[in-house]
C-alpha cells in the first residue's frame, strides 16, 4: 500500500524545504524527497560555502594592509586547507540545523531519488507515494560549454572549485556573472593570478552599464586581468587560445557560464519551482516562489534584487540606464567616498546610483559595502510606490552607508 500525503515535493533545496515548512505550518502532511543533501545547491555547493570562503579572502586582503589600520602583522600566510575545512564545517552545521527544523516540523524527509509518475504519484526507490499536489524543485546544474567540457581537474565547474584544498598559482575564469566575479575576487585576494574572459562587451553584463564599468576599474586596481567581447576558441594541453589571438596557460580553468535546470519529466498538472522552472536562478526567488505557491502570498517577480558579494558588494533592482530612453528619466550618482562611514571602514570604492521618473524610483544600482542591505531599502520604496518626496522625510542614522540613499534623493 502506498503512503498518502497532501503535498509531495521533489528536491530539498531552498524552494523545496521552504514549501515543506510552510505547508506543515498550514497543517498539511508533507513528504520531501532529496537524492543528495538537504539544502540543495545554495547551502551545499553555492551561496553558503562560497560566501564563507569569500569572508576569509576579504579578511586576508584587509590584513595585508593592516599597517594602515594600526596593526603590525608579521609572517602573514594563507592556509587554504583550513579555510576549506571551515567552509565544510559551516555547511554541515547549517545543514544539520535545516534537517532538525524539517524533522521538528513533521516533514517526512526521504533521502532517495524520486520521479513523478503522473499528477498525483511519485516513485521513490521501491515505493509509490500518493500526493494531492506535487511540487518539483529539482534545481539546476553547472552549464557546460561545447569546447570546455568539464574534466573536474583542469576544467572545473562551480561545484569543483569548492572542492579545492590547495590554491592554484593561476586561473582562467570563463564568464563574469555573479559566480565568475565572486571567484575572481576570492582568488585575487589570495594572490592567485586571475584572468577573466567575458563574451559580452562589459563585465557583469546583466548589471547597469555604469556598475559594469566601475567593476572593470576595481578589477584593474586588484590586478585582475580581463578580456571582454572575447571567447575561448581552442585548448591544446594547458594552452588556451582566445578569440582575440591571446594564448594563456593557466593552472586551472573555472567555467562560470551559469546553470541549467536538471532534466525531469514534464508532466501536465505538476508545478515547477526554483531553478527547475527555468526562470530567475536565485535562492531568494525560489524561496518566494515556494511561499507564494503554498500560502498564496504573492511577490513581484519583476522586483527581485540581484547581489554580487565581495568587497565592495554590488546590488541592483529595477530598471537599468541602458534600457531607458534618454530624456525620459532623472539620475543621481553618489560616490561612496563622500560618506564618512566608508572612510571609517577603509572601504571608499563605489557609487549609489538612483534612476527616477515622475517622483518615483524606477531603478537603483549600488557598489558599496553593505550594498546587499541598502538595496532592500530601495526595493521597499519601489514596491510600495513611495514617492521620493516622502522618502526625503525619513531620518537616516549617521554615520551609515544608508545616508548615501538619502543624499542621492536630494540630487533628483
Amino acid at each position: 500500500m502506498s503512503e498518502k500525503f497532501d503535498l509531495g515535493i521533489i528536491g530539498a533545496g531552498p524552494a523545496g524545504y521552504t514549501a515543506a515548512l510552510h505547508a506543515r505550518n498550514a497543517g498539511l502532511s508533507v513528504v520531501l524527497f532529496e537524492k543528495d543533501k538537504a539544502g540543495g545547491v545554495c547551502l551545499n555547493r553555492g551561496c553558503i560555502p562560497t560566501k564563507t570562503i569569500l569572508h576569509s579572502a576579504e579578511l586576508y586582503e584587509e590584513m595585508k594592509n593592516a599597517q594602515n589600520l594600526g596593526f603590525d602583522i608579521e609572517n602573514l600566510a594563507v592556509d587554504y586547507e583550513k579555510i576549506a575545512a571551515r567552509k565544510d564545517s559551516v555547511v554541515e552545521k547549517l545543514r544539520k540545523g535545516l534537517e532538525l527544523s524539517l524533522k521538528n516540523a513533521g516533514v517526512k524527509l526521504v533521502y532517495t531519488e524520486a520521479f513523478p509518475l503522473d499528477e498525483h504519484r511519485i516513485n521513490a526507490g521501491d515505493n509509490v507515494y500518493e500526493c494531492k499536489k506535487i511540487l518539483v524543485a529539482t534545481g539546476a546544474k553547472p552549464r557546460e560549454l561545447p569546447n570546455l567540457k568539464f574534466d573536474h581537474k583542469f576544467i572545473l565547474n562551480s561545484d569543483d572549485v569548492l572542492n579545492l584544498t590547495k590554491l592554484p598559482e593561476s586561473i582562467l575564469i570563463i564568464g563574469s556573472g555573479a559566480i565568475g566575479t565572486e571567484w575572481a575576487r576570492i582568488f585575487a585576494a589570495f594572490d592567485v593570478s586571475v584572468t577573466v574572459v567575458e563574451m559580452a562587451e562589459h563585465l557583469l553584463p546583466s548589471a547597469d552599464i555604469e556598475i559594469s564599468k566601475r567593476l572593470e576599474r576595481i578589477f584593474k586596481s586588484k590586478k585582475i586581468k580581463f578580456y571582454t567581447s572575447t571567447s575561448v576558441t581552442g585548448i591544446t594541453g594547458n594552452n588556451v587560445e582566445l578569440s582575440n589571438g591571446e594564448i594563456i596557460t593557466p593552472d586551472k580553468i573555472l567555467v562560470a557560464a551559469g546553470r541549467e535546470p536538471l532534466a525531469v519529466n514534464q508532466i501536465n498538472g505538476l508545478t515547477y519551482i526554483g531553478d527547475a522552472c527555468g526562470n530567475i536562478q536565485l535562492a531568494h526567488f525560489a524561496i518566494k516562489q515556494a511561499i507564494a505557491e503554498v500560502t498564496g502570498i504573492k511577490f513581484y517577480e519583476n522586483l527581485v534584487p540581484s547581489v554580487v558579494y565581495g568587497c565592495p558588494e554590488i546590488a541592483w533592482i529595477g530598471r537599468r540606464e541602458q534600457d531607458l530612453q534618454e530624456g525620459t528619466y532623472e539620475k543621481s550618482v553618489m560616490l561612496t567616498s563622500a560618506l564618512g562611514k566608508s572612510h571609517c571602514d577603509n572601504c571608499t570604492e563605489g557609487i549609489i546610483k538612483i534612476l527616477a521618473k515622475d517622483n518615483k524610483i524606477i531603478g537603483a544600482h549600488i557598489i558599496s559595502k553593505e550594498a546587499s542591505a541598502l538595496i532592500q531599502q530601495i526595493l521597499t520604496a519601489i514596491q510600495n510606490n513611495i514617492s521620493i518626496d516622502k522618502l526625503k522625510e525619513i531620518c537616516y542614522a549617521h554615520p551609515t552607508y544608508s545616508e548615501g540613499i538619502f543624499e542621492s534623493l536630494f540630487k533628483l
